[in-house]
C-alpha cells in the first residue's frame, strides 16, 4: 500500500515543484533584454520586475517601435526639450513612433540652470502636445559639468523652489503632476527627499535604488544605459516600473491622462 501511494504521490510532488520553479521564479517575471555591459544586482534585481521600458533622445536615431514593443518595451519617455530654446531633433519621430506602436509615451525636459524655470516650462508646453493617454511629463534634474555656457549651481533651496515652479506650470497645463528624474549626487546635494509626495524616476546602474537612494520611494528605475533591444540600433537606456502588472495598469489608469 505504501509503495502504491508513493507511486502516485512522487510524480505529483515533482509537478508541483516544477510549477513553482516555472511560474514563481523571479527570473521569469520580466523580459530578458540583452546588455552590452551587464551587472549582477542585489535583490530585487531588474529581471524580478515585469514591466520594462526605455528612454530615448537624439542618440537613438533609428527605432522600430513595433519591434521594440514586441520585444517587451511597455513604456517610453522621450526627450523633448532642454533649457528655454532647445528641441531634441528626434522628439517628433520618437513621439509619433511610440504612439503608432501603442507604446505608452511621455516627454521629458532637461533642466538648464541659467534660464528661469517659467521660461523653460513655457518652452516645454509649446513643444509637447497634450493628448489623452500620455504618460506624465518628466523633469530631468542633474548637474551638467559639460555645459560650455552654464556652470551655475544654485543652492539647494533655490533648486527645489525652481523645480516646484516648473512642475506647477506643467501640472496646470497637462493635468498631470510631473515625475522627477535625478541622479544620486544631485538628489543628495539638493536634499530632494524633502519633496514629499512626488514621484521619482531614479537612475542607478550598479546598485539597487534602495542602496543608491536609501529610504526614498520611487516608481521608475533606470538600471542600464547599455541595453540591447530588438528594433533599436545601438545601446539604449532601459527602465522598469516598481510594481506588478496589475499595479502598472492601475498606475496608468490614474496617471496617464
Amino acid at each position: 500500500m505504501a509503495t502504491l501511494l508513493l507511486f502516485w504521490v512522487l510524480p505529483v510532488v515533482r509537478l508541483c515543484v516544477l510549477f513553482l520553479l516555472l511560474f514563481s521564479s523571479p527570473a521569469l517575471a520580466g523580459p530578458r533584454f540583452e546588455d552590452n555591459d551587464p551587472v549582477v544586482f542585489n535583490t530585487p534585481a531588474p529581471h524580478q520586475f515585469p514591466i520594462h521600458g526605455i528612454d530615448a533622445a537624439r542618440f537613438q536615431d533609428s527605432i522600430n517601435w513595433r519591434k521594440a514593443h514586441k520585444a517587451g518595451v511597455r513604456f517610453a519617455f522621450v526627450k523633448a526639450t532642454e533649457g528655454g530654446d532647445l528641441l531634441d531633433p528626434m522628439f517628433a519621430s520618437h513621439w509619433r513612433g511610440a504612439r503608432r506602436a501603442n507604446v505608452p509615451v511621455g516627454a521629458y525636459h532637461f533642466y538648464y540652470f541659467c534660464t528661469p524655470a517659467r521660461v523653460q516650462a513655457r518652452w516645454f508646453i509649446k513643444n509637447v502636445p497634450k493628448f489623452k493617454g500620455a504618460l506624465p511629463p518628466v523633469l530631468d534634474m542633474e548637474w551638467n559639468p559639460f555645459s560650455p555656457s552654464c556652470k551655475l549651481r544654485p543652492p539647494a533651496g533655490q533648486v527645489r523652489r525652481n523645480m516646484r515652479i516648473f512642475m506647477a506650470m506643467l501640472e496646470k497645463h497637462y493635468g498631470q503632476r510631473p515625475i522627477i528624474y535625478t541622479t544620486p549626487v544631485f538628489f543628495k546635494e539638493n536634499d530632494l527627499g524633502r519633496l514629499k509626495g512626488e514621484e521619482f524616476w531614479l537612475p542607478s546602474t550598479a546598485k539597487t535604488p534602495a542602496e543608491a537612494y536609501p529610504e526614498q520611494d520611487w516608481h521608475f528605475w533606470q538600471y542600464t544605459s547599455t541595453g540591447v533591444i530588438d528594433g533599436i540600433d545601438g545601446g539604449v537606456d532601459i527602465n522598469l516600473f516598481n510594481g506588478s502588472r496589475k499595479d502598472w495598469q492601475n498606475w496608468l489608469k490614474n496617471r496617464a491622462r
